[in-house]
């Protein structure tokens, strides 16, 4: 976990594409979308259906790393609006283990508008927290401090003559975007000019690594 600043809040970091928030003990994903691969079998286009328990995996495995007492889902945690009702067994049973373990809310996003609550936890369109705004989908004309997701950056350069890809997150004095968190989850690039309209000027894409947290600027 790497440590820095934003809008006066210590946050770490983590090279798994969460973010951990000491102060509060709390763990913050975006954009999980549990049961992706459940939606496309629905339309005939087969994928390993094995997302869901990966993902839930990794998370359950941070929560755990870092003694998190609040888990934060900001938005498109499942793929639509019916995906929790299609969790597997194991993975419902281990969804279900860490929203009584934890203070666990859900924040709907454009996938997962309104779906039921069936895995524990509370669910909200968005929270202020201790001054942060927590939403799904960036709002450029809010000036308030926010956290959200949505976007699914990725940065993306060359190094050595190979290109690279990595999750990042993307951040300006404001605005802070974290990347998808989901094991089946695409990216988009960081430059990109709908993440350049909803971060505005001065942004950068943060990279943790290891010990450091690499920093890109990201041109308007």
């Amino acid at each position: 976990m790497v440590r820095f600043s934003f809008s006066g809040h210590e946050l770490m970091a983590l090279p798994q594409g969460a973010l951990f928030w000491p102060a509060r003990r709390a763990l913050l994903v975006a954009d999980l979308h549990l049961e992706k691969a459940s939606w496309f079998a629905r339309l005939g286009q087969m994928l390993p259906p094995y997302d869901s328990m990966a993902t839930l995996a990794d998370l359950s495995a941070l929560a755990a790393a870092t003694e998190a007492e609040e888990i934060w889902c900001l938005g498109d945690s499942f793929h639509d609006a019916s995906g929790c009702e299609r969790l597997p067994g194991a993975a419902r049973s281990l969804l279900i283990g860490l929203t009584a373990a934890t203070r666990w809310t859900w924040i709907t996003g454009n996938h997962d508008p309104s779906f039921a609550d069936h895995c524990g936890g509370e669910i909200v369109e968005e929270a202020e927290v201790d001054g942060l705004i927590l939403r799904h989908e960036a709002d450029p004309a809010d000036p308030r401090p926010e956290l959200s997701g949505h976007f699914h950056p990725k940065l993306r350069i060359s190094h050595r003559g190979r290109q690279v890809s990595r999750r990042c997150f993307v951040a300006t004095g404001t605005k802070l975007i974290l990347p998808a968190f989901g094991s089946l989850t695409g990216g988009l690039d960081a430059h990109h000019p709908e993440i350049v309209r909803a971060v505005g000027a001065g942004a950068q894409a943060l990279v943790p690594v290891q010990d450091r947290l690499l920093r890109f600027p990201i041109a308007a």
